[in-house]
């Protein structure tokens, strides 16, 4: 996966966190989460604010 995977990332996510709500993460949490994703396979400081609140609403979006 890479940072552009937003919605496979939000699955991964949702699937790894399911007691989580993402509505109340923090960024540094969601991004270490994001890094540590088994096939996570991208540069980690590549992981900016934009990416961050894209892959949390569509995480948010996965949770509905």
């Amino acid at each position: 996966m890479k940072w552009s995977d937003i919605t496979a990332i939000a699955e991964a996510l949702y699937d790894k966190f399911p007691e989580i709500d993402p509505i109340a993460i923090r960024f540094t949490d969601l991004h270490n989460w994001v890094v540590d994703l088994d096939g996570f396979d991208d540069d980690h400081t590549r992981g900016g604010e934009k990416v961050l609140e894209a892959i949390q609403q569509a995480w948010i979006d996965e949770a509905a």
